[in-house]
Order: structure tokens, then sequence, then C-alpha cells
């Protein structure tokens, strides 16, 4: 009956590369005789509708007729049609039989305007291009709203004007804008710029103000949907723009045939195309998989309240049996199982313990997860342990962020990062879902039932979606946890993504290749020291007894003020601490210098950095030096690189004056000076290296190819984390004492 009734159709599927419409396809395709697909994708939509063919929902396809016959049907039959809905619908051929819409966005959580853009407005361009043709809108079970007792398989009668909810909604992004130019919250995004990337320099904190900008609006847009939805008594903005196209669809179609399908939680296939068959993360998957790791203590959920999950073989089968139909003036159906074989909440999380208790992810190189109890506190009581947990791990980022550089701090900060990406994840998904498992309402499904109940019994073999005909134990535990679980059992088993390496690459020679820089940031990357000591060293080689003492108290005084001044910009830190050197002799500097630092630099001097510079130079790079320590300072080293960049101080009759020549290169100005310096050799910039320590560095890390973070600071080892740059610990060698102190002169 279904497949008689499909064949020779020819049918428009829309959303044809999603989870749902994937499976709509495979079906349509192999096991109907329809004549024709016009399958709309964005995109490529020829590349992207053919690349569904080697994909696992078309496996046993390909394995029962052959993945060259397979190819053949679709050539035959399939018409990839390139569309993007939230723009504009492609033109429907006269020819057409039937439209089936199955394109949506796949978040609960999307910006107001996007979700309007995308479920409403996208569906209404798409059935004005079809022409009073018959459609089948793919819609969901949660438009009944935040409500109790039981929803029928019937229109809404909720009175709403969807005209007017989506021309505010479209609007609402122009008044984020706005608002987020307004001088508070633009100073506010300038202030946690500066708190996070503030030694960088001001352009890259102004790059970063407009990141939080644009992260503030679409944070307003997604609040502004949520809101909205809750404020009218739906979830979520997903169930709230559905509903609203169901309503803007009955009053567009008048006489024309609609059939609205409103499936609940999609969850694997029961069947076909086999059992366990799902394509990313659904609804349910990133929490259960978070609760086998451990991850969730509790979350909230009335535990006798129904979660109402389908498999996605049971919506695709009630859609094509819709579609076999004649059609009808206006049909609703609910594809959902709690009205004849619910699941209850804690069945569902008993099944899930079970499992993991009998089946326990691995952790990798620690054995394997330990699943946790739940109680069920109620949604309030495990909302307190989540502002609880927020404020230890606030106050434990503000710990990290003061702790002196090094490994400990660094791995510090990384185990409250991890914990911050816990806490988030729990704050997301209780604020997401906990709707859904506290609903109290029951989707019958007495239309669907009776549609089922007419069809042969070939028919209810084939295309079964009676919802009553499987048992949560077998489904969920004996098929769906396993498919999902699958992916994290084999990539415990695979070895550990290695950590980021510097892979030198030596310069070509004679054939035309541009020449390749090795920059090295000197203070805290290749000498373990800093313009302090540098300075102290050669005050104390000066001085002896109690003018020591004196010296090493005037400049801790100054300490506090320096360190502010270092926080907030080194280029200002450099200026205050250089006019220590105000009115000394160029020349006894100099040569004090020349006799004294070697010594310092000898045991302060990397031997790691030493091989790394003698590896570039051997690769044919050029070795350059950026720093902000005086020229005299770094002459000692200076013969390991070809370029070196210092500060420079002003001198008047044989004296410094304590102000430098031109202002150091902190920051920016290091990474603007590279590229100066690249233009006027040709320097490939995307083949070349930089190393450097400190959070300020990072626009000279930005600006090459290969960068490299030694010995980084917290906010650094955060950077290179995220992005995957090779971290790596260089230091002056066992036995360095921390303090040197030198031998007075004669």
């Amino acid at each position: 009956m279904i497949r008689e009734g499909l064949a020779g159709k020819r049918v428009v599927l829309s959303g044809v590369t999603g989870f749902l419409g994937t499976a709509l396809l495979e079906r349509l395709l192999t096991d109907t005789d329809v004549a024709r697909i016009d399958a709309i994708a964005r995109g490529d939509a020829h590349a992207r509708v053919a690349g569904l063919l080697t994909g696992a929902c078309f496996g046993p396809a390909r394995d029962r007729i052959g993945g060259e016959r397979l190819w053949e049907m679709f050539q035959q039959k399939v018409r990839p049609i390139h569309a993007d809905l939230m723009e504009a619908a492609p033109p429907i051929d006269d020819d057409v039989d039937l439209v089936i819409h199955s394109a949506a966005t796949v978040s609960f959580d999307p910006p107001l305007d996007e979700a309007f853009q995308t479920n409403l407005l996208g569906t209404m361009r798409l059935y004005e291009a079809a022409r009073g043709k018959p459609f089948i809108h793919v819609s969901t079970a949660y438009v009944a709203g935040m409500t109790r007792g039981t929803q029928p398989e019937e229109l809404l009668d909720r009175e709403i004007d969807w005209r007017a909810e989506a021309a505010s909604a479209l609007a609402m992004r122009a008044r984020a804008e706005d608002e987020s130019r307004k001088p508070e919250n633009l100073e506010r995004f300038a202030s946690k710029a500066r708190g996070l990337i503030g030694r960088a320099g001001p352009q890259s904190i102004a790059h970063k103000a407009e990141e939080l900008r644009h992260e503030w609006v679409t944070t307003r847009l997604v609040r502004a949907g949520a809101a909205r939805a809750r404020s009218l008594g739906w979830p979520d903005v997903y169930a709230f723009t559905k509903a609203l196209t169901e309503k803007a669809l009955d009053q567009l179609a008048g006489d024309n045939p609609l059939t609205i399908v409103r499936p609940s939680i999609i969850e694997s296939a029961l069947e076909h195309p086999f059992p366990g068959w799902i394509e990313g993360f659904r609804v349910a998957e990133p929490v259960i998989l978070a609760y086998g790791r451990g991850a969730l203590p509790e979350f909230p959920g009335i535990p006798e309240g129904a979660l109402d999950i389908i498999p996605v073989d049971q919506v695709v089968n009630i859609i094509l049996a819709v579609a076999s139909q004649p059609p009808q003036r206006r049909a609703v159906y609910h594809v959902s199982s709690g009205g004849r074989n619910p699941f209850r909440f804690r069945h569902l999380y008993e099944l899930t313990r079970e499992y993991f208790l009998e089946h326990p992810l691995p952790e990798r190189g620690r054995g394997s997860f330990k699943v946790p109890v739940w109680s069920f506190p109620g949604k309030r009581a495990v909302e307190k342990r989540m502002r609880f947990a927020e404020r230890v791990v606030e106050t434990a980022e503000r710990v990290v962020g003061r702790l002196p550089r090094n490994n400990a701090a660094r791995d510090a900060s990384h185990k409250v990062d991890r914990l911050r990406g816990r806490l988030d994840f729990v704050k997301k998904y209780a604020g997401l879902y906990g709707s859904y498992v506290e609903v109290e309402v029951i989707y019958t499904d007495d239309r669907a039932r009776e549609l089922f109940e007419s069809l042969p019994e070939e028919d209810k073999r084939d295309f079964n979606f009676d919802a009553a005909s499987f048992t949560w134990e077998r489904y969920f535990k004996g098929i769906h946890l396993p498919a999902i679980s699958a992916p994290m059992r084999w990539l415990a088993q695979t070895p550990n993504r290695p950590a980021p390496t510097v892979a030198i690459t030596p310069t070509v020679n004679g054939n035309g290749s541009s020449p390749v820089v090795a920059a090295f940031d000197v203070e805290g990357t290749i000498v373990e020291s800093n313009v302090v000591e540098a300075y102290l060293w050669l005050r104390l080689a000066e001085t002896g007894g109690a003018a020591r003492a004196r010296e090493v108290a005037a400049v801790a005084a100054k300490v506090p003020s320096l360190l502010n001044a270092e926080r907030r910009d080194r280029g200002e830190f450099l200026r205050l601490f250089y006019r220590q050197y105000d009115g000394a002799s160029a020349a006894q500097v100099r040569a004090l210098a020349a006799s004294t630092l070697p010594d310092l630099f000898l045991r302060r001097l990397s031997a790691a950095a030493v091989r790394r510079i003698r590896k570039h130079r051997d690769a044919g790079h050029t070795i350059v030096f950026i720093t902000g320590a005086l020229d005299f300072i770094i002459e000692p080293i200076a013969a390991l690189a070809d370029v070196v960049v210092t500060a420079r101080l002003q001198e008047r009759n044989g004296l410094f004056t304590g102000d430098m020549e031109r202002p150091p290169l902190v920051g920016e100005a290091r990474a603007s000076w590279l590229r100066d310096y690249a233009r006027a050799n040709n320097v490939d910039l995307e083949s070349s290296y930089a190393y450097a320590d400190s959070m300020s560095d990072l626009p000279l890390l930005e600006a090459v190819g290969n960068p490299v973070a030694v010995n980084p600071d917290v906010a650094l080892a955060r950077v290179a984390r995220k992005h995957r740059w090779p971290v790596e610990e260089w230091s002056a060698g066992k036995g360095a004492p921390k303090i040197l102190i030198p031998e007075p002169a004669l």
C-alpha cells in the first residue's frame, strides 16, 4: 500500500542533509519506486547530497544492491537543488506531486532572528513556492508548550499573531546591535578585553573587545528568544517558532492540503537502515555521555515524568505512510511514545546507570569512569548546587590568575579550565533540557495508531511506526546506548593525540624561495632573567657592604608600582624602570656591562634555546632577537643572532637621560616591526617561526605561521592550548641558582 501509493510520484524533499532528511532520502530512493526526488540543500547541493551515499545510512543499501547500482539510481532519480531557505526558496516544478519539508534549525537555543528565519520564514518561502501542492510539514510534539494533561492530534488553538512576532524578532538584531554600541557597554567590553589580553596591545584589545561585543549580541538574541518563548508558555524558541509555523501554514494553506507530522524527541534507529544508526549528537546524547563519564552528578527532572523519545525510522515510516495516502485538507499526526509506551525519567536513569555499570566507558590511561548516583533533589536544589560550584570555580580562576609563572601554575590553570567547561556544560544542558525532563503532558497518537492499523501486514512489518512495538530495555539499553557510546569507546582505544611539536623546515636555496625568520623573545624565553635582575647585577657589581643592601632595598621599594605598570603595559614598565639609569655615565655603564654581564648570561642562558637557535641556523633561517632590554644588556648574547632589536637610552654629554631613543618594541610593536622587516626582505612569514613566553607577545606569535609558546604565562598557555601551538619548557639547567650575586668590582 505504501510502496504502491508512492510509485511514480515526484517529491520535493527539504532538509535532506539533516538526520531525518538523510533517512527519508535513503528510504525513498532505495525502498520505493518514486519517479523523482528534488533534494534541496545549501551550498554545493550535488556534492553534498551525493556525498550522503557514502555515509553509514546508505551502508546496508550499498551492501544489498551494490555501490554502482545505488549511484545509478541516484543519477536517475535524485535532482539536487541549491537553495538556502533563509534567503529564498527554489522554483517548484509544475509536475511535482508532493513536498516534504523537514528542514529546521537543529538547535534549541539559536538567536531569536535566526530561529524565525529558518523555522518560520524559511517554511513560508517553501510553501509559497509550492503553490498549493500537497505539503507535509515536519513539526514537533512540543508545539503544545509547557502544559499538563493530554495533547491531541489537532491544530493548535492558541491565538497568536505570528506576523507580529516575526517582525519583532527580525528587528531584535538591530536593537541588540544598537544596544551593544552604547558607551557603557563598549567600555565594559574594552575593560574585559584588557583583563584578558591587555598586555598584547591596544589593537589586540580592540579586536578582542569587538569579539566580545559580537558574543554579547548573540547571547542577547539567544536570551531574547528563550524569554519570549517562555513568556508565552513554550520551553524554548525552537518549539515556539515551530508552533508559529503551524499557525502560519494553516492560514496560508486555505483549502489546499496540509499535513503536519509532530515527532517527539527523535533518536537512533530501531530497525532501519540498521539498529542504532544515528548521525551526530541528538537531544539526549550529550547528557547521557556526560553521565557515563561521571561528569553529571545531578540533573533536574521529575522521576515519574515521561521523556518522550521516538526512533528515527518510525518517524520516517509515518511520513511515508502519510505521503502514500490521498491528500487531506488538514491532518495532524503525533509520532510519540508517551501515550502508550511512556519512558519515565527514573526508568531512563536506571537503564542508563545499569548499562554503564555493566559496560563502563574507558578513561584513557585511568581504567574506567565511575557513574554517579542521582537522588532527584529537584530543579531548585540542582540550581543551588550549580550556583555554589560557580562561586568555587570563580575563586579558583582568580587564584590561578595570580600564581607565579611555572609548570604548576599552568597545570592548575588547565584543571580549572576543565572544571569551568564541565560546569558550563551542566548549566547549559540543565537550562536547555530541564523543561523536557520535567514535562507532564502526554501526546496522544490515536490518529497515527489508526493509520498504522489500516495498513496491510506487509507494510506494518516494513514500515513500522507503532510506538508500543518495542520495550525500552531492548531499544534504549540494547540499541541506543551501545550506538552512542561506541565512538567514545573507540576514541579511548586510540593513541593520545600527540602534543604539537616544532617542525623545522630548511630553506631551499637557489629555487627562488623566500627567506624564513626565526624570531625570539629574550627575557624569560632564551634567558632566564629580566631587566630588573640585569640592572641589579650592574649596581651590585660596583658596590659592596652596606651600599649593596641599600640598593636592593631601594629597588624593592619600587616593586609594587613597577608590577602594576607591568600588568597594565610593558612599555610603561620599561619607561619607568629605565629611569634608574638617569645621570649614569654611558661609557662606565657599558664598560661595567661588558665586564660583568657575560657571567650572568652564561648562567641564565637556556641550553635548549641555544640548541634551537643552532637548528634554525642550520636550516638556513635568519635568527632575530626582539627584546625590550637595553642594547648593552643584550650584548653578551648578540652574536647568537643575525638581527638584534633592542631598546636604547638617550645620551646627553656622555650621560644617560633615563629616556629611551624610541618607544620600546613590546606587544603589537614587535609584530609590526617583524612585518616591516618581512616586506623589506621578502620574508615568508607563513613559514617563519616565533618564540615567546608572555601574553604581551601574542601579536608576535600570531604574525608567523609557526608560533611556539616557551615557558608561557597562564594567559598565553590558554591561548596555546586553544590553538594547539607547541608549548616548550626551556630553563637555565639544573643547579642554576634563583638568585645570583656578582662579585664586587675591584
